[in-house]
């Protein structure tokens, strides 16, 4: 069980704006990626089908964020797929990637412009090359929302992504939507998984731009 301070209004002392370099296992995502080996499963009437689809996703980092004296370093996202040689979206995707270094907390949260939302939780070292995150239907502090809709047609019970980061500067991820099917008794697994290769460098957020020599003082 995790304990807090008693003190849950005091903010750091100190705090470096130099999000980029506080991003524990999560700096080598900061940037604008594309993939084009993009695979995905999915559900139809007729069964699982397969389909291929190219990504761009654009990682920023943001100022640092604090709850009282809890301290995040992250990145907000945005993820645009589409099919092969189409324009339209097949997937769009926006939320944050949180690191908390006082206790290794990675978090992902994300929502879906088809009303769904979750946000997923998980542990990792500072300098880790692979982490997972999950998400549970219910779960108190990780969990998974969606519309009235989905719940009764495509009840999604567990989101997982495990995020690989390769040393020729790539990463890759892998997703596994566990599903709920009306009419269905055994769960659906819809799978994602992509490998993304660097097209841009991130910009530095704005608060950085002020404190170039490191850590700055709270108010």
């Amino acid at each position: 069980m995790t304990t807090f301070p008693k003190d849950i209004y005091t903010e750091p002392a100190a705090i470096d704006f130099d999000t980029l370099a506080n991003l524990g296992p999560l700096a080598p995502m900061a940037g604008i990626w594309e993939g084009s080996r993009g695979f995905d499963v999915k559900p139809k009437a007729e069964g699982a089908k397969k389909q291929a689809f190219v990504e761009r996703m654009e990682l920023q980092p943001i100022d640092p964020q604090t709850n009282g004296p809890q301290l995040f370093y992250g990145l907000r996202y945005h993820t645009h797929v589409v099919k092969p040689g189409q324009v339209k979206t097949y997937h769009d995707q926006v939320g944050y990637w949180l690191w908390e270094p006082a206790t290794g907390t990675i978090i992902q949260t994300l929502t879906i412009p088809r009303g769904q939302i979750a946000m997923a939780v998980g542990r990792a070292a500072a300098d880790a090359h692979e982490f997972e995150l999950v998400a549970t239907r219910g779960a108190e502090h990780a969990g998974i929302c969606a519309n009235p809709f989905l719940d009764h047609a495509f009840r999604t019970v567990e989101y997982r992504i495990r995020v690989t980061i390769h040393a020729d500067g790539t990463w890759e991820y892998d997703e596994d939507t566990v599903l709920m099917i009306r009419d269905q008794l055994e769960p659906f697994h819809h799978t994602d998984r992509n490998r993304l290769t660097r097209i841009g460098m991130p910009t530095p957020n704005p608060m950085a731009a002020g404190n170039r020599s490191g850590a700055a003082a709270v108010a």
